[in-house]
Order: structure tokens, then sequence, then C-alpha cells
């Protein structure tokens, strides 16, 4: 196995050298690899791996690659009513160590743990509430400018049914697909989804 043993920084300079072919290869080493079998665990278990993320994330920054951050919660913390601060600590935790020129590089994905998958989906106003949030979180550390040019992409079960009113919201920038890219024509539609 090619990436059997490979460190990060190898793997993130192989994806530097070889481009977007190779980047397939880093996801294929997470899921093998890694400390979860799938995304819905390694975002669980996230909280016990506080500085995974984080390190990641320099990484990547260091070899030119746009970091695509996904932060979300599970159910028993949205239903608790603690979401919006369980979601903003991620954010603190794991990226607002980074300087305001390598912040205004990441792409964020607010992706709900208990939506990933399941075809279940926040609501538009779900999703524009923690949108919202995290931009004004965002805001207080690193400005208004910069709280405003990052993209924060919407991930948690976006689907061709859902995706026009989900990416109408003055705070969602877009959707992170995955189910739903399998199918050419719902890949379609949410593309052409996008207000115009």
């Amino acid at each position: 196995d090619l990436l059997d043993g490979a460190t990060d920084e190898q793997i993130n300079m192989m994806i530097y050298i070889c481009g977007k072919d190779l980047k397939f290869l880093l996801d294929e080493r997470i899921r093998i690899y890694g400390a979860a079998s799938d995304i819905n665990e390694a975002l669980r278990i996230g909280n016990s791996s506080k500085f995974w993320v984080r390190y990641k994330v320099d990484i990547a920054l260091v070899y030119g690659l746009t970091p695509i951050y996904c932060c979300g919660e599970p159910l028993e913390i949205r239903e608790t009513g603690l979401h919006f601060s369980y979601v903003k600590s991620q954010i603190t935790r794991e990226l607002f160590h980074l300087s305001e020129t390598d912040f205004s590089k990441l792409v964020i994905a607010y992706e709900p743990i208990w939506a990933i998958g399941t075809g279940k989906t926040a609501t538009v106003d779900e999703a524009q509430e923690m949108h919202a949030a995290l931009r004004n979180h965002i805001s207080k550390k690193y400005g208004k400018d910069v709280a405003d040019s990052i993209s924060i992409l919407y991930g948690g079960s976006c689907n061709a049914a859902n995706a026009a009113s989900i990416f109408s919201q003055p705070d969602v920038d877009g959707g992170l697909i995955g189910g739903a890219s399998l199918k050419s024509t719902d890949f379609l539609t949410i593309a052409q989804s996008f207000p115009k």
C-alpha cells in the first residue's frame, strides 16, 4: 500500500507534487487508517482528538492546499440546545490559532452529524441560524471583512429537493455534497440551485 506508514506531512507533499489525483488516496487513507471508519464516527470522536484536525489544517496550508474544515454537532447536543456553543467551540479550538491570512484560505462546512447520510437535514432556518452564528463568531476574532469573505457550506444531506431553499439563505455559500453527487441528474439540479 502506497500510503502505509506515510506521515501526514509526506501525504500532503505527495498531493502537492502530484496534484488532484492523489487527493482521493488521502481520503481513502483517512477512511482506512484513521481513528474512525466513517465521517460520522470521525466527527463523533473529534473531541477526544483535540489537535488532530488542527494539525491536518496546518499541514494542508503549508503545502498550499485549501482545507475544507467540517464542523457539526451530534443529535444529543442539538436536543439540549447547546449546538451553537458546541460548534463555535470546535472552530475556536481547531482554527482560531491561525493568522488572518491563513484563516482566509479555508472553506468551512457545517455538517450536523445527525444529518450526514441519514436523509435527515436541518431545516432552512436551522441551517441559516448556524451559518449566521458561525459567521458572527468568526467576525469577533478576525473582523467583518474576513467573516463575510469566507465560504461557509452546508453539508448535511443536501439534495436536489432542498438545495435551492438552503442555498437561498444569506449566510449559506454553497453545499458540500455527498451521496447526492452520485446521481448525475440530482447533482446537476443541485448545481443549478444557486440563486441567480
